[in-house]
């Protein structure tokens, strides 16, 4: 079964601060399973900690998000997505940044609800075959 939710870097890094009660409670209320992070969010995550010189702390939570929800690969499928979604929101004047582009063909790939506290999303058609289901957390 595929993840119903696919988590944002920035949703995933304000779980990693644990000071956001209302986002930890409505993400342990889910049932395991139906949350997962990109790749992609994981590639973003490790860049953050490498720059900061690996922070033990960091690591740590980092550690702690990822006992609760699978890092989904980024595939030929979500490659596909990606191609014609980029190509759409170009011609219509919309962009974003690629890692942003990455993380949203995914979700729209996987059917899955993109959690993030990104505004910039909120620029892309939703519903539909290449609409993206987006929550703010």
């Amino acid at each position: 079964m595929s993840p119903c939710y696919l988590l944002d870097t920035n949703v995933v890094s304000h779980i990693m601060q644990g000071r956001d009660a209302g986002l930890l409670a409505r993400l342990t209320a889910l049932p395991v399973g139906q949350v997962g992070i990109s790749s992609v969010t994981l590639a973003e995550l490790e860049y953050g900690i490498h720059r900061r010189g690996e922070p033990l702390r960091l690591r740590n939570a980092l550690a702690q998000v990822l006992l609760r929800m699978d890092v989904l690969p980024w595939d030929e499928d979500v490659a596909v997505c990606y191609g014609a979604l980029c190509a759409t929101l170009e011609s219509q004047g919309i962009n974003l940044s690629d890692f942003d582009m990455m993380i949203a063909a995914h979700a729209v790939a996987m059917g899955a609800t993109l959690v993030s506290r990104d505004k910039a999303f909120a620029q892309l058609p939703t519903g539909g075959k290449q609409g993206l289901n987006l929550e703010i957390w």
